[in-house]
């Protein structure tokens, strides 16, 4: 069986189109045409990832993707937007989706994204081994098995992407990654327009649950026109 993609979008002629690139593919697919339904099926049927719609009919995108976050959830949220107002990206982003898409996007486009956040997390997956694997800096601690992070011996919860973005930048303390090397290493593809914005709101959402001061960070730094590095 496949990896399955819920849609939760309410303009059905988008979600067959949808439904039919990716079934090409060879995902499963999910289908909800408003949020109250998305929320309930992400919930119950545990997708591999989700194309969530900002403008829904009972509960909106953002709202959708807050309460997934706070229930722990750690599956891809990928947010389709409809308009290209920059606060409508930084609030998906901030609500914790791991990436978004403007409308109307290309479907080539929107396929490679998809693929790649599940290739993202399949790997991660299959990395994980019996054997405990850390990582420390300070009083962060990153156990790679079992994919969690602790600050002081209390769990932080990290979406996806924020942990990926984490385990890249402690890997290699010091070396200073540009946006375009953490697009792909973090994001799995390259630049498609905008995404710079991306690196930095998922930084910046890091910074804010992990540093004791996020206006003055210890864990993940910026490298002024270069890009961000982590060390202490």
């Amino acid at each position: 069986m496949g990896n399955t993609v819920l849609i939760v979008e309410d303009e059905r002629a988008i979600v067959e189109i949808l439904k039919f690139n990716l079934q090409r593919e060879g995902y499963e697919t999910l289908e909800a045409l408003d949020g109250e339904t998305g929320l309930e099926l992400a919930a119950t049927r545990d997708p591999d990832l989700i194309l969530l719609d900002v403008m829904l009919p009972k509960m909106n995108g953002f709202d959708v993707c807050a309460a997934l976050r706070r229930a722990g959830s750690t599956v891809p949220i990928l947010m389709l937007t409809a308009r290209e107002e920059e606060n409508d990206k930084v609030f998906g982003l901030e609500a914790g989706a791991d990436d978004y898409i403007t409308k109307p996007f290309s479907m080539r486009e929107l396929m490679a994204r998809v693929k790649a956040n599940i290739r993202r997390r399949s790997l991660d997956a299959a990395l994980r081994g019996p054997a405990e694997q850390l990582l420390r800096q300070g009083e962060l601690t990153v156990d790679l098995s079992a994919m969690t992070v602790q600050k002081a011996g209390v769990p932080v919860e990290v979406t996806q992407k924020e942990y990926d973005l984490l385990v890249c930048l402690l890997s290699s303390p010091g070396r200073v990654y540009s946006r375009e090397e953490l697009m792909s290493k973090v994001w799995n593809y390259s630049y498609f327009g905008d995404d710079m914005r991306t690196v930095d709101v998922t930084v910046r959402r890091l910074r804010e649950k992990i540093e004791d001061d996020p206006g003055n960070p210890r864990y993940i730094r910026t490298k002024r026109g270069a890009g961000y590095y982590g060390g202490e």
